[in-house]
């Protein structure tokens, strides 16, 4: 099927964090909010109501920037298990409108809606039916870009912000994208926009008008797909795969940042033994054991140190990945105060092992004991079950879009 012949909907929530935070407290609606920790926190902002961005706050954004430049927003804990419930609910509900479907994070999907006129009608129709559904079953509003495209769904749907529908028909893709600015662009971030401006390139028709030749010369295979991305169509990265098509995670990492520096040895690896553990789940979830082990440490001067190690035999078993990482760190740490801590996994491959006398492997029984502990804590919270080494590193488990168990991308393998 042609591209001009497809219909893809990107359904993005509506600052999701924040309006999971209201259905459980109505008093915060209408109101500046800021969710991830306290004013005073070392933590970043994890989202912000709309009535907070219009000072300037946004997600990434230091607490305490937030806090400085809006003082009289309500800064709330965020609660990771409500948002992974209700994005279940959202998926639950997306996955009756198409079964090709893709939640590429907590609060977005694309929705193949291609051949679904005769249940749905056109895509207006679907998606005020859509819009509908969702706000009936989840009490959450959403917005949805509608394009023959992903890349063009997606500029759409955070054009129609909030609560609204975008639809670029078939053939209007280059004169939707020409006038805006190249940060649109999925994939452009501030050092490509920057790189990009230095070229005169401002605007996605600059992009456009570009030769693919001297992109290339300039940007490397990312010029090519930018190329393409200026037209509208899906270039470049996981734009190359089919929606729905899971193609795993280059890398998974988990960073720690201390409210209070600290030289305290004992504490800083307890906490390296559950940022290990946080990992070494992800590991699990997507069965891809990591060769490749990286700590990451900075001291309270703000120095950033990274030391990887490679591994004989990969491994996505908690107490094997956390003996590197404290060896890691027993060898670089100097005494100095530290600040912050992250556990870095990649180079993944499938896990080839001898089978033992007894049947399964000691890494097979480690990975089957581990899973159900990942299924304890999927049920009851991530602090349900801890290595007795990272029991005292207690902290509120970070919030972002891409957490453990996403709805949609559950473990191939069958439960025992």
């Amino acid at each position: 099927m042609s591209a001009e012949q497809r219909t893809i909907f990107h359904v993005d929530m509506d600052a999701f964090f924040v309006s999971v935070e209201e259905l459980y407290d109505p008093s915060l609606k209408n109101k500046a909010v800021v969710v991830g920790g306290a004013a005073n926190e070392r933590g970043v902002v994890a989202a912000a109501s709309y009535e907070a961005r219009k000072f300037g706050v946004h997600s990434a954004m230091p607490l305490r920037t937030a806090a400085r430049l809006c003082p009289h927003a309500i800064f709330v804990d965020g609660h990771p298990e409500r948002y992974r419930e209700c994005s279940t609910k959202v998926y639950e509900v997306l996955n009756r409108f198409s079964p090709k479907l893709e939640m590429v994070s907590v609060d977005e999907a694309y929705v193949d809606m291609t051949g679904t006129e005769r249940l749905y009608g056109p895509p207006l129709r679907a998606a005020h039916r859509l819009h509908v559904a969702m706000k009936a079953e989840t009490q959450l509003n959403c917005s949805i870009g509608i394009a023959t495209s992903r890349l063009v769904a997606k500029v759409c749907s955070d054009q129609a912000k909030p609560n609204g529908v975008l639809w670029i028909v078939p053939g209007g893709e280059i004169s939707f994208l020409a006038p805006l600015a190249v940060r649109k662009i999925p994939g452009v971030g501030n050092v490509m926009e920057k790189r990009l401006e230095e070229q005169g390139i401002c605007k996605v028709s600059d992009l456009a008008a570009q030769d693919e030749l001297w992109l290339k010369q300039r940007f490397g295979a990312l010029g090519l797909a930018l190329a393409g991305k200026s037209r509208g169509l899906d270039a470049g990265g996981w734009f190359d795969n089919d929606i729905g098509e899971d193609v795993g995670p280059r890398s998974i990492s988990h960073e720690h940042t201390f409210s209070e520096d600290t030289d305290d040895q004992q504490a800083l690896e307890t906490m390296l033994a559950r940022l290990s553990e946080m990992v070494c789940r992800r590991l699990r979830e997507h069965e891809l054991p990591a060769r490749t082990l990286q700590l990451k440490l900075r001291t309270a001067g703000f120095h950033t140190i990274t030391r990887a190690r490679s591994l004989s035999q990969p491994t996505a078993v908690d107490s094997e990945v956390f003996a590197v990482i404290r060896d890691l760190f027993r060898q670089n740490w100097r005494g100095e105060r530290v600040r912050l801590l992250g556990v870095h996994a990649s180079q993944f491959e499938a896990e080839a092992e001898q089978m033992s006398l007894g049947g399964a492997s000691a890494h097979e029984r480690w990975n089957q004991a581990l899973s159900a502990a990942d299924k304890l804590r999927e049920k009851f919270g991530e602090s349900a079950v801890s290595l007795a080494t990272g029991m005292k590193a207690r902290f509120r488990e970070r919030t972002h879009e891409n957490p453990a168990s996403l709805p949609g991308k559950k473990s191939k393998k069958t439960d025992q």
